[in-house]
């Protein structure tokens, strides 16, 4: 009985070192097959590193503003009588825009004029008078009071009646009408807006490290938010103090504004354009990767020659420089004619087996 009790055992050990043995072989031979397999080439599309012409600048953002920008206000008290412009149409300088009622005035103008006619024709009086030596100088200085007090009267009444015709202190686009007609405005009352919409201005800051580079003069380009606008301009000021709490500087930009597309108080972009540099090594953005070790990229590397070329990426760490539109500035790490990997890279490893097609995402060189 013993016997077949350790008979059994021995089969069952067997058989069980035989089931171990054969997964442990089969696991083997499933990881060598594996290892021996190639991964396929990963496609990427590439762009070749080459010096371009580097238009270095700044960016800032600020407000549109008119050239010149008003709200036209009364400088007398007064009913509305006519109002003489619609919303939004161009006027000219010294056109006519409001009409207040002036009846009062314009009698009490009228009663002036006669007092200085017979103030200059009792002077005229006087001075015959004192040619024959018929009359004392005393009644000639009076007349000549009398007649001076009442020019200056018409004058101030002329002066009161100009102030009742509200006209245009220069030609612009006008706004939206705040009065009505038959309305008693008090002095000081804004009726409308005025704005000077062929020349726009920009306000804009920059930070005190940069103002060292820019001058009066400098060319400037403006979008809007939405990038459906794009003007030319110029800086025509900047600000002599830098904002102690801010450290900014305050510049201000003459844009043209064709079509007056633009308008005040709208959200703008601003790039202040430095002078161009040649030869300056730079690359798309989207191809350098950044981590813990720094920024760095795939380069494309070809081994052997004809059928037998092979083509593998290397991980080149770059250093980096300054920005400007989709470009980045390299500096270190990249010579002209690599080939940059600009499409793919996120499935790259140093030494990884490529194919290069560049219709896959593929990014313009460069020089554009």
């Amino acid at each position: 009985m013993w016997r077949r009790l350790i008979i059994a055992l021995v089969a069952l050990v067997i058989l069980v070192g035989g089931i171990v043995g054969f997964n442990l072989f089969k696991e083997k031979a499933i990881g060598e097959y594996f290892a021996s397999m190639k991964p396929p080439p990963v496609t990427v599309s590439v762009v070749e590193a080459e010096p371009v012409t580097w238009k270095p600048g700044f960016e800032a953002i600020g407000t549109a503003l008119a050239a010149q920008g008003v709200s036209l206000a009364s400088e007398t008290s007064g009913i509305v009588k006519e109002i003489l412009f619609n919303p939004n149409d161009k006027v000219e300088a010294g056109q006519r825009l409001v009409q207040l009622d002036d009846a009062v005035e314009s009698a009490d103008l009228a009663a002036s004029q006669a007092e200085l006619e017979l103030a200059q024709t009792q002077l005229e009086r006087q001075r015959t008078l004192r040619e024959r030596g018929v009359t004392a100088i005393n009644d000639l200085d009076v007349a000549q009071a009398s007649a001076s007090s009442s020019q200056a009267q018409v004058l101030k009444l002329t002066a009161v009646m100009n102030q009742k015709s509200l006209e245009a202190p220069f030609a612009g686009v006008i706004g939206i009408a705040q009065i009505d007609v038959g309305e008693f405005v008090p002095a000081g009352t804004v009726f409308a807006t005025l704005q000077d919409l062929d020349n726009m201005r920009v306000d804009f800051s920059l930070p005190e490290q940069q103002i060292t580079q820019v001058k009066i003069g400098m060319p400037v380009a403006a979008t809007s938010e939405v990038g459906d606008l794009e003007l030319r301009g110029k800086i025509i000021a900047i600000e002599p103090k830098i904002d102690q709490n801010s450290r900014l500087v305050t510049l201000r930009a003459q844009l043209d504004n064709p079509g007056q597309s633009l308008n005040p108080g709208q959200f703008i972009r601003v790039w202040v354009e430095l002078p161009e540099e040649q030869g300056v090594m730079a690359l798309p953005q989207t191809v350098v990767t950044s981590n813990l070790y720094g920024d760095s990229v795939f380069v494309v590397r070809t081994e052997g020659e004809g059928d037998q070329a092979k083509q593998t990426v290397e991980q080149v760490f770059v250093k980096t420089g300054r920005r400007s539109g989709e470009l980045v500035e390299i500096r270190e790490g990249i010579s002209a004619g690599d080939e940059v990997v600009s499409a793919g890279q996120n499935r790259l490893t140093s030494g990884a087996s490529v194919k290069i097609d560049n219709t896959v995402n593929p990014l313009p060189a460069a020089a554009n």
